[in-house]
This record gives C-alpha cells, structure tokens and sequence, in this order.
C-alpha cells in the first residue's frame, strides 16, 4: 500500500543565526485571522478598536505563559525541574548554548491563560464577560487548527502505527505509516470553528454558551483523537488514559455545564 511520506523541514526560513520555523509562522497567523475576525465583531457591537488592540496582547501573552508552564509542568517536568530557566528562555543551555524558541506548549495550559487574561480583561475596560468569551471561543478554534498544522510541519504529535490509506509516513521520525493525529485534531478545530460561527449568527442563546459549547467540542474531540495518537511523553506508556484526556476531563465537564447554565436567554 502506498502511504504518505511526509519529509518537510520544519525551518521556512534559516539565516544561520536565527531560523525562522513554519510552526511559529502558522502560530502568529492564528493570531492575525482571529484579530481581523474580532475587528469587525468589536465595531458591530460599537467597541472602542483600541480595546482589541490591548486585548490582542493580553492573549498573545497568556497563550504563551499558559501553554508555555502547562508543557513544562505536565509532559516534561523530569527535565526542566533541573532547567528552570529555560522554562522562560527561548533557549537551551545543555548540552551547548542554542537559542530554539519555546519549543514544546500544551493547548490545555493556553487556554487556561487566556480564560484568566479575559476575566482581567474584562474587569479593567468594563467590557462583558460572557460576550468577549463566546468571541474568543470561535477564533480559538480556528487558532487552534493553525497551530495543529504548524505541528504537522514539525512532524510532532504524531498518531500511533495504522494501515489506513491516509496514513503518514513521518520520515523525519521513522519509517512506520502512522495516523495523521495533527490533520484529525485541525479538521475537528475547523468544524467546530464553522459551527460556531453558524451557531452566533443565529442563535438565541444566552452569552457564554458558545464558550461552553467550544469547551465541550474542542476536548471531546481532543479525548477521542488522543486514543489514536502517540503519547508525548514515555511517562504515558501503559496509561489507562494519558496526560491530555485527563487534562481535557475538567474542560469537558466545565464546558457542559455552561451549555447548561447559558442554555436560554431570560424570559
């Protein structure tokens, strides 16, 4: 059977002091679609532009401090416990001197940081909660296929060994036809951003339930797809369930319940 052999390198651009990798330029144009997304939302609910502006930072900022501890914490702690420093540098000092980036960010911690960076948001410039949630809660979904892709371009978050007549050989890794668990998780991150665009335009729903619609779509999507998916990390070997189905549990559970509480509008 013929599969897939995927063999592209993950540096765009190489300037030999400084790369410049595909996963940071589908990282930064997550950030671009959602801005231009919002842009229009922000000026047809009559928001002042500069509130997108300071809240393009504060996402930008909390994505990174989110993700950036929660891959640390959860996946690699064995080794940045003795690293500390590198957890906050784009750069590794063993065995030499090496500037990477911050390779390695978990989507639970981002989105955890970008959740907290809301509520402070939304408490300094008065703007609703719920609403800039639900606004957050579609881009993030289209972010999130972005950043899937990126990991495909770095042959990482590789599935597990199949047979099926879509199956990547990621070359760069080895030479075992596997599921494309980066292509799974971007598809489900597209209809689930296509839903909930749908959903906005005609919903009477109360604010906040697209956001715990997104919660509960996005990690039940992300538990089913982890089964097909190798584990990141050799702590996970012989897990019931790895480290991102118990991570996604508590979103599940949260983002249902918001469905719940946000169902209707009052009266």
């Amino acid at each position: 059977m013929t599969y897939i052999v995927w063999d592209v390198s993950p540096i765009l651009i190489d300037l030999g002091f400084f790369a410049i990798r595909w996963y940071s330029v589908f990282f930064a144009l997550g950030f671009v679609f959602s801005y231009f997304i919002l842009s229009g939302q922000f000026k047809g609910a009559g928001l002042d532009p500069k509130h997108l502006d300071r809240l393009t930072t504060y996402v930008v900022l909390a994505t990174v401090i989110g993700a950036r501890l929660a891959h640390c914490l959860f996946y690699e702690w064995s080794y940045y416990s003795d690293h500390i420093i590198e957890i906050f540098l784009p750069v590794r000092f063993n065995p030499e001197f090496e500037f990477i980036g911050f390779q390695g960010l978990a989507s639970h911690g981002g989105i955890l940081g970008v959740a907290i960076a809301l509520l402070l948001f939304t408490r300094k410039y008065s703007v609703d909660v719920w609403w800039l949630f639900d606004r957050l809660a579609i881009v993030g979904a289209l972010a999130g296929v972005c950043i899937r892709l990126g990991n495909l371009m770095n042959s990482e978050i590789i599935g597990k060994p199949s047979e099926v007549a879509w199956a990547f050989i990621f070359s760069r890794i080895d030479d075992v036809p596997r599921h494309p668990g980066q292509l799974y998780e971007a598809l489900a991150y597209l209809g689930i951003f296509a839903l909930l665009l749908s959903i906005d335009k005609n919903s009477n729903r109360r604010p906040g339930f697209l956001f715990g619609l997104f919660f509960a779509l996005l990690f039940i999507s992300r538990f089913l797809i982890e089964f097909v998916k190798a584990d990141q990390s050799t702590f996970e070997a012989g897990m019931l369930l790895n480290m991102g189905q118990l991570l996604s549990i508590p979103f599940i559970i949260l983002g249902i319940s918001l469905m719940v509480v946000r169902r209707n509008r009052p009266g």
